[in-house]
This record gives C-alpha cells, structure tokens and sequence, in this order.
C-alpha cells in the first residue's frame, strides 16, 4: 500500500506540503498545468527555489502576487494578517463554484472541497457565524487555494493510497493576526487539531497555520511514531522561517505493509494480593463478566516476605473501564490496581458446520485475510458426541479436526 509519512516535527503549512510534494518527484510544470485548470481572474507567479535549512537541503515553494510581498508560507505572516489588497474576498460558496467550474479530476475537487469546508467551519466556529458568512481573507485567498488544490493533486498524482502523520508541532507563544495578537495555536488551528495529537515546546512561533492544519487534518485521521515503511521516497519542503531547529517538513513514501489481523486496543487492569479467601475469586469473575470484561484470569504469584498470592488481570475493550476497576476495588482486598493500553492482533473468527458421521459439528475459524490460520471444534458439540459414543473426549476431537481437513484439502484442489 503506497504510504506517505508526514514528519511534521517543524509544523506544517500549505506551501511547506506543496514543497514536499515537488521534492518528492511531482513535475512543477505538471502541478502549474492543473492549477491553471481553476477559473481564478486572479494574478500571481510561482517562486521555486532550492534553499539550505540548518545544512539540509530543501524545496521552497511560494506564491508571488503582483504589487505585493510574496506569501512566504504563511507560517511568517499569519493568515489573518494578510493584505492581499484588489484580490477577492471569497466565501466558502464562491470557492465552491470555482472548483464545480474547473477542470480538475473528480477525486480532486471532491478532496479539496472538503478540506476547504473544515478550513471554513473552523473560522466560522472561532468567529460564531455560519459556514455562508465566512467571508475571512485567509479562505479566498490565492495561496490558500493553490496549497489545497495543489495537495490534492499532487496525492493523486503520486498514486497516495494512505496517509500518516507524526504528532504536529506547534510552536509557542502569540501570533499577531488583523485581530491583534492571538495564542499560539491560533483559534482556528486549534479547532481543526481536535482529535489530532500534537504538542508545544519552546521554539517560538506559528509552526502549524489553519491551511496546513486543514490539509493534514483532512488527509489523515493517524498521528503516531513512523510505523514500518519500505521506503522509496524522502523528501523536504521548506518553511520560511529560520528556528533553531530546521524549518522544514520531512515526507516520506514508500510501501507499508498492509496487515491483515484485525487490531483493537484492550486496557488491561491488574493487581496482586496475598491476603484474600480465594472463595471470593469465583464471584469476582462472575461479577466482571458481566459487567463486560473480554477475560479475567488468576495467575498464581510469590509476593514480598515470600508470601503466595495471585495476580489477578482483567482484559477490557470497554471505552470507559471505570466500572470494571470499581468491582475489582470494591470485591477484593486490593488497595489499588494498575492499567495500562494493550494492543491486541487477533484472527478473524468465522462460525462453520461440518457434516460427520456424528451428524452436525459447529467449526470455529480464525482467519488472517483469507487464510485460515486455525480451527477448533465446537466443545459443546464434541462433549455430546462423547457421552453418546462412549468415546474419550480427546478422540472425537481429533477426528473432527482430521475430517474437517480431509474436506477442505478436497475442496481446495478441486
């Protein structure tokens, strides 16, 4: 599955993907081709240059508009803050019918639209309006069109089946907008961030702008550590300011291998006591089923002054396990338990029955894609089977497993 990696450890803006994206192999003529296919009246130039970031090499990418200084990412100018003078003030309505009326590629349109759209209800959530009455500069104007458009494109041009992002980096301090100074990250960044993970640190400045928060945001819905990538691509698109860490952002592309178990996160809850009547363990895992534990075990233990204890853990999928550790707290003589996140690979479960001698038997598959990786007979089924035959228990399993395999090895060479 085709990956690209956005290591976004200096922020992120509009101008720095487009950077990115050019470096990592999209053609400038190729990218100026589509953005042209927007029926934009507006003036403005491309600036492409090579620069140096702390010695490391990287695409800059900016917007030239006539009679005025260049955009410049607008990590240096907050997007509040620009003047962009005869240039249109456009709703979200106007850029709407801009991309209906432009040639561009259905998936597109439809990606820029959208990010357009979240880009325009966060402003309108900040400045308590409607979608319609978002009439800000920041979302007509030239440079933010060309940034979303051109990630849009230069996705699709790169045949991007899946995006990740690492946890976004902020910045500190204040940001001077037309609205006069606002925190660091401004209003709307902050309300687009929701659900992202990011963090602050000690570099001054705007590190993530509302266009490069609306893009990020839009393309993933992932921010964690670079997962294993079979890379083929790394590339750099540079911000304009000079920090004391390099300003730029990192992509990389490459092949992540798609996994083909199924995942979810447990949190597991754990304690350790030596001082119980292990009577009470039988109504404690009566009493956590049913309050929706996935398992609850008992694991013999040595404890200090080498006592004989047992460490008891519940397993929960639960999006809320307080009422699980509540039972454990209350029931047991515990004065505290500990929990913590668990990552769970599991088969995919499918429920067969196999016609045998015996009649009916219910089959229990796990799967990983469509190979099956193991099978079990239904014990119920096999224990009745037992009682009936005089058979040992131990026997009919083996059987059905052996006559399950027989079929199916049949099957698979017909």
């Amino acid at each position: 599955m085709k990956t690209a990696y956005f290591d976004c450890f200096s922020g992120i803006s509009g101008n720095m993907v487009i950077g990115a994206f050019l470096d990592a192999g999209v053609p400038l003529e190729k990218l100026v081709q589509e953005l042209k296919k927007i029926p934009m009246d507006d003036e403005y130039e491309f600036i492409t240059e090579r620069v140096s970031k702390l010695e490391i090499g990287a695409y800059h990418f900016d917007v030239k508009l006539p009679h005025h200084h260049n955009h410049h990412s607008d990590q240096q100018h907050h997007q509040h803050g620009h003047n962009h003078g005869h240039h249109h003030h456009r709703n979200f309505k106007d850029i709407a019918l801009l991309l209906e009326q432009s040639s561009l590629s259905s998936s597109v349109k439809d990606l820029a639209l959208h990010t357009f759209k979240r880009l325009g209800l966060a402003e309108a959530k900040v400045h308590q309006c409607s979608l319609e009455d978002v009439h800000f500069h920041e979302v007509g104007a030239v440079d933010t069109i060309i940034d979303i458009v051109g990630a849009a494109f230069c996705l699709d041009y790169l045949g991007i089946e899946k995006v990740i992002s690492s946890p976004l980096h902020v910045g500190s301090g204040m940001v001077n907008c037309a609205h006069g100074l606002m925190p660091i990250p401004a209003p709307a960044t902050a309300e687009l961030l929701k659900g992202a993970a990011f963090y602050s640190s000690d570099i001054r400045g705007e590190l993530v702008t509302p266009t490069g928060a609306a893009i990020i945001t839009t393309l993933t819905q992932e921010f964690v550590p670079l997962p294993p990538l079979q890379m083929d691509t790394v590339a750099y698109g540079a911000g304009t300011m000079d920090l004391e860490i390099p300003n730029i952002l990192r992509l990389f592309i490459g092949d992540l291998k798609k996994n083909s178990y199924d995942t979810d996160k447990s949190t597991v809850i754990e304690t350790n006591i030596d001082d119980m009547n292990p009577e009470i363990c039988t109504h404690l895992m009566e009493k956590l089923f049913k309050a929706g534990a996935v398992d609850v075990f008992f694991t013999p233990i040595y404890m200090k002054k080498n006592r004989p204890g047992m460490l008891i853990s519940v397993i929960s999928n639960l999006p809320d396990p307080q009422p699980l550790i509540d039972i454990v707290l209350t029931e047991t003589s515990t004065l505290g338990v500990r929990t913590y996140q668990a990552k769970r690979y599991k088969l995919k479960k499918a429920m067969e029955t196999l016609d045998t001698i015996y009649g009916p038997v219910r089959i229990k598959s796990g799967y990983a894609g469509s190979e099956r990786k193991n099978i079990a007979p239904e014990f119920e089924d096999c224990r009745v089977i037992a009682e009936k035959t005089g058979k040992p228990l131990k026997n009919i399993y083996q059987e059905i497993i052996n006559i399950y395999y027989e079929k199916y090895l049949k099957n698979k060479t017909k």
